[in-house]
């Protein structure tokens, strides 16, 4: 819901009594926003409290198609005590159509093939401000953020996260006129790649931060966009943005930003070597070697505790495992399950390669002929769909599929399983083995990357080396054997849901990353 008129009159005037008097208040005052409850003051008495912009294409709260919409949701609140931070994502039909109204704020003129667009201000319940880039042509489209439903790509999508990156730069240079200025840029995956390279070649001063979630994914484009995105031709070098003939968004990210994260130590690590660097693991171990590639943990928020979770069939605690039971007893009646006393096995998961489905599919007679059953629920690639489609077929009563994803359904597969899979060819962080663990299904995961990081072998969740179903397989007798001993299956249980896996591990070294890069930008430029 976008308030008011969309003209010229009608955004200024909304300027004046909106944004202008927030930003102004006094610090001692609440700031009242209509269609919301009061606010937080937006101002500050802590000197150290930083404006950061936090630029992503996705956002739990209105729109996500994976883990990057739950880390937009989850980390700018958690950091909230510490540093202002605010939320720029476009403006897709979910935004706009949100409960929540987009008062308009503010205009950008356009770049090259890059259209005008508006920034409109969005006040969430809790205080937190995103700000939405309205462009119609760009983004108004039914489907995901990157594509139509058919599941293709949207052709133009170079334009429209340039427009994004652009966008960002455009804030930071104030040249948005929103009363509110970014003392840092936090850009997000490929998507928004585009706002360090744009500062960069402006000459803007402003740090950046730039966090892969996902190295696979590179926004990548041909050389002959570069006319319609503006971009200058020396950074057309192999240390700017080119990628073996052609562009990309995500190199352009790392090779401009001030600093580079990415969402566990183990990927961080994994990301230097030509087995997961994806083409550039050797621009990556140079950014290592210059002290500017660290892994930060994703979290997950409050709400993932079994005893208070109003999204579960029956809710419960550690300890009670018949609350668990009922859980369990209403995914198999979900599934089309029949009944058993063998293990459940969960997957929730997008349905892409990457998740190594198909080390499932070849594991999944073991499986069943050992007496557990397996619950699918996800979405993606059409391959992977069908292939799942067909693996309950064949195993009918044992293995049930739900193309598609709904967040109660999945939290009630956390609950009610007793295992998750997690067979990932590579995993930059997953939250899932955060979320099962907590609601005491134990994974069954690859070593890799954050699955690494935040799985116990033998004590929280069992981890095999080899993409391979034997590797996978020689786990999974591990689990059925601790599903043989409840005394032994239950103290795994307790030490998963006791696992510390709030956000408050990532906040701190953000907070002190970016208080580090808005000093050292300070000192460059001489203000102090």
């Amino acid at each position: 819901m976008i308030s008011a008129a969309l003209d010229i009159q009608g955004e200024r005037a909304h300027q004046q009594v909106g944004e202008t008097s927030a930003v102004s208040a006094p610090s001692h005052q609440s700031i009242s926003v209509p269609g919301t409850k009061t606010l937080a003051p937006v101002a500050s008495q802590n000197p150290n409290k930083k404006k950061v912009l936090f630029v992503t294409s996705e956002i739990a709260d209105l729109v996500k198609t994976g883990g990057l919409g739950d880390v937009s949701a989850a980390l700018p609140r958690a950091m909230a005590h510490l540093h202002d931070v605010r939320v720029l994502i476009p403006g897709y039909p979910q935004v706009l159509h949100s409960e929540n109204p987009i008062h308009i704020i503010g205009e950008l003129g356009g770049h090259a093939a890059l259209p005008p667009c508006k920034i409109g201000r969005m006040d969430m319940p809790d205080g937190l401000v995103i700000y939405v880039l309205i462009c119609p042509e760009l983004y108004e489209r039914e489907g995901s953020p990157y594509g139509a439903n058919n599941g293709r790509d949207w052709p133009d999508n170079h334009i429209r996260f340039a427009r994004l990156g652009l966008a960002a730069a455009d804030i930071a240079a104030n040249l948005a006129q929103i009363h509110w200025c970014p003392d840092l840029v936090h850009a997000h995956d490929w998507p928004a790649g585009l706002a360090p390279a744009y500062m960069h070649w402006r000459g803007q001063r402003t740090p950046t931060l730039f966090t892969i979630h996902n190295l696979a994914y590179q926004g990548v484009t041909s050389l002959g966009s570069c006319p319609e995105l503006g971009i200058p031709m020396h950074a057309l070098q192999q240390e700017g943005m080119e990628f073996y003939g052609k562009m990309s968004f995500l190199k352009a990210g790392m090779a401009y930003s001030s600093h580079i994260t990415t969402v566990s130590a183990t990927y961080a690590q994994e990301i230097t070597t030509p087995a997961f660097g994806c083409g550039l693991d050797g621009f990556l171990a140079a950014k290592t070697q210059q002290g500017l590639l660290s892994g930060i943990p994703n979290g997950i928020d409050e709400s993932w505790d079994a005893a208070t979770d109003p999204h579960l069939f029956c809710p419960f605690k550690i300890g009670d495992w018949e609350g668990k039971a009922v859980n369990a007893a209403h995914v198999r009646e979900l599934f089309g399950l029949d009944d058993s006393e063998g293990p459940l096995f969960a997957v929730v998961s997008r349905l892409v390669y990457q998740k190594g489905l198909d080390l499932t599919e070849a594991v999944s007679d073991y499986i069943v002929k050992s007496g557990g059953q397996i619950a699918i629920i996800g979405r993606g690639e059409p391959e992977e769909e069908q292939a799942m489609r067909e693996l309950a077929l064949r195993f009918p009563g044992q293995v049930g599929v739900r193309i598609g994803f709904n967040e109660t359904d999945a939290r009630r597969m956390f609950a009610g399983s007793d295992f998750l899979l997690m067979p990932s060819r590579y995993e930059p962080c997953g939250l899932s083995q955060m979320y099962a663990q907590r609601f005491g299904s134990l994974p069954v995961a690859r070593n890799t990357g954050g699955l690494a990081d935040t799985i116990e072998n033998g004590v929280t969740g069992f981890l095999f080396d080899e993409s391979t179903a034997e590797s996978y397989e020689e786990a999974l007798s591990r689990a059925f054997k601790v599903f043989a001993f409840p005394d032994l299956l239950n103290a795994m249980r307790c030490r998963a849901m006791a696992a510390p896996f709030n956000w408050c591990k990532a906040v701190e070294p953000y907070a002190e990353l970016y208080e580090k890069l808005v000093t050292k930008a300070l000192g460059k430029s001489g203000k102090h």
